[in-house]
């Protein structure tokens, strides 16, 4: 049995991502990633059982430290302000420095793979947002809300801002992120959201 090499299971990841994003799930082959990192296919099959369980191990991999990014320096004991403050900082982070890696998470969480994913990351990221939620209502600093109508009002505004900066564009218009947009929209998020 051959041995797994380090920086040939990196450059697969990083290929596999790469070609995910472009292809996706229908016009991605362990062929075209083979080819694309200059191996035999037979060297993918050291790696993965097969394309789903590559597709599967990716996911869990960058869900998990997407998760983690997430929380960096981020406690459910901050105000309501703070605390969404920090998620916006981390989550506009971690799309901006990670683009490829970002879009990838996004097709995975949006993918018939997502509830095993999500199983298999098993993250405390769920619970500790939830407390902070929950601890926000308690303080006033939130307005009570179904899970979904928070997520759309909290996070789709962050979200629509980087995909127009991905698009380079809103509208026909020329745009780029930057932290100002963010805070500015962030300030109106959070009026949205106050009891």
């Amino acid at each position: 049995m051959r041995t797994r090499d380090r920086e040939k299971e990196k450059l697969v990841i990083e290929k596999a991502i790469e070609l995910l994003v472009k292809d996706g799930f229908e016009g991605f082959s362990m062929g075209k990633l083979a080819k694309a990192c200059n191996i035999s296919v037979a060297t993918l099959y050291i790696y993965y059982k097969d394309k789903d369980d590559l597709i599967k191990k990716l996911g869990v991999e960058e869900v998990r430290r997407m998760m983690e990014l997430m929380t960096k320096d981020f406690s459910p004991d901050m105000s309501f302000k703070e605390g969404l403050k920090k998620q916006w900082e981390n989550r506009a982070g971690y799309a901006l420095t990670n683009p490829n890696r970002a879009e990838f998470s996004e097709i995975i969480l949006n993918s018939p793979h997502c509830k095993y994913v999500l199983t298999e990351v098993n993250s405390d990221l769920k619970v500790i947002l939830e407390t902070f939620i929950q601890k926000a209502i308690k303080n006033k600093e939130l307005l009570p809300m179904p899970m979904a109508v928070f997520w759309s009002v909290a996070y789709g505004p962050l979200y629509n801002l980087l995909r127009f900066h991905k698009e380079a564009e809103v509208r026909g218009k020329s745009f780029t992120f930057s932290n100002e947009i963010m805070y500015q929209t962030l300030e109106l998020v959070l009026k949205a959201l106050k009891p």
